[in-house]
């Protein structure tokens, strides 16, 4: 039973964290709108859902960031290769003359599919939990 229980809600655990992990590579991407040369990055939601829930649960990594001067900002890399993100490009439809191939008006609108998606598995989530309190309760 505890087995069924977890399963159920280790689906909805992975999925919220795979959208965030989405949520950030299109962060980046906006946040590198202006970057010459820079590549949108992407990740297919379905195909890293199932790695996450075939294998083991991707997680973020603590892979550091080398600092070449005191004055920089340490930071963490967020997908090196070993925790099972598979980053892609994405195809640009108009790509700028400096080589950069991030199109705003595709990232918000991805920002805010992504968020709306999020949201609502957060949703489902919590209504999910609330109906079992309510069973445990009434028994």
């Amino acid at each position: 039973m505890l087995n069924k229980l977890n399963a159920s809600l280790n689906v909805h655990e992975q999925a919220l964290h795979v959208r965030g992990l989405r949520q950030e590579i299109i962060a980046s991407n906006i946040a590198n709108a202006d970057t010459p040369a820079y590549r949108a990055r992407d990740i297919d939601f379905k195909a890293t859902l199932d790695k996450a829930m075939v294998n083991k649960p991707i997680r973020s990594s603590s892979l550091s960031l080398s600092q070449t001067s005191a004055a920089h900002i340490p930071g963490k890399a967020l997908f090196p290769s070993d925790v099972g993100i598979d980053l892609l490009y994405r195809q640009p439809i108009q790509p700028s003359a400096d080589g950069n191939t991030v199109d705003m008006d595709r990232e918000r609108i991805n920002f805010a599919e992504n968020s709306f998606k999020y949201q609502a598995s957060l949703t489902f989530l919590s209504n999910r939990i609330k109906s079992l309190q309510s069973v445990i309760q009434n028994q």
